[in-house]
């Protein structure tokens, strides 16, 4: 297997399980439950970071490029507005 799959195939899974703790904490009714899970969804978030930089140091992943001003400006107006 390629280094760029490998490293593809651990982003996608750690974004699963940051999705996982997020679904748990709202759903947790123990505050130390709850604390515990989201210092661990921190440290999943660190470790996504760390990799999404390698992986773009090494030009496997290419992000999307930025939106325009116009852009984000609309995507508010959305949220401000109840649209969405």
């Amino acid at each position: 297997m390629q280094e760029k799959t490998m490293v593809a195939d651990t982003l996608a899974g750690i974004n699963g399980e940051l999705t996982r703790y997020a679904g748990m904490i709202a759903q947790s009714e123990n505050k130390e439950l709850k604390q515990a899970i989201k210092q661990i969804r921190n440290a999943c978030e660190q470790s996504q970071e760390e990799l999404y930089q390698i992986a773009r140091e090494k030009s496997y992943y290419v992000p999307a490029s930025k939106a325009t001003e116009e852009e984000v400006q609309h995507v508010k107006s959305l949220f401000t507005q109840g649209t969405l």
